[in-house]
């Protein structure tokens, strides 16, 4: 008899534990962003993911850990130094339009952000990490990019709230592309200008 000593192939499916976390995260995002952070509980999201409690738990240990890991969002901002410095308002616009278009998630983060503090300090997180950086790389004085990618997203995340959250009707009713030419040319002059 012989016995193979070739290791076994990885299998093509993922594991089951990773499906597992994969349901909790996507029930999680769904269940912060219907009942925010507070109401939300580990039950109704076990439930909605179809496993028992202690599997959430098991996972993430409580709550907040499931929070964090639930709001791991990546805004998937590109380097605009290769950017025409004219253009670098609309082509972030246009990435963040696309982004809030494409992915529930960002809405019902900025809905745990305006209602719960630990939202709130996970958003100012991902700004500060992913937009910062980009507005060093673009703006006039590297060091006032604190405060110009502050602007930025009062801009990005104020049209959110309204046209996503809020559903303002004129905010909401405005086609993607008005959307764009309106707020293009303040986030340019956010990143770009010498001074207001």
């Amino acid at each position: 008899m012989t016995v193979d000593a070739t290791p076994d192939a990885a299998p093509s499916t993922p594991r089951r534990s990773d499906a597992t976390r994969a349901a909790i995260l996507e029930a999680a995002r769904e269940r912060f962003a219907a009942d925010g952070y507070e109401r939300a509980t580990i039950r109704a999201i076990a439930r909605d993911a179809g496993i028992d409690p202690s599997m959430v738990m098991r996972y993430y240990g409580n709550k907040e850990g499931l929070f964090l890991a639930a709001s791991d969002i990546d805004l998937r901002l590109s380097p605009l130094g290769a950017v025409p410095a004219k253009h670098i308002g609309a082509v972030l616009v246009t990435h963040f339009i696309d982004r809030w278009e494409a992915d529930e998630g960002l809405t019902g983060m900025l809905r745990v952000g305006v209602t719960n503090e630990a939202g709130a300090e996970r958003m100012r997180e991902i700004f500060k990490a992913q937009l910062g950086p980009l507005a060093a790389g673009v703006c006039p004085e590297p060091e006032d990019a604190p405060r110009r990618a502050a602007l930025v997203a009062s801009q990005i995340l104020g049209m959110a709230l309204a046209r996503y959250v809020l559903r303002l009707p004129p905010a909401a009713g405005m086609s993607r592309e008005e959307v764009i030419a309106w707020l293009a040319p303040t986030v340019q002059r956010y990143l770009t200008a010498e001074r207001p």
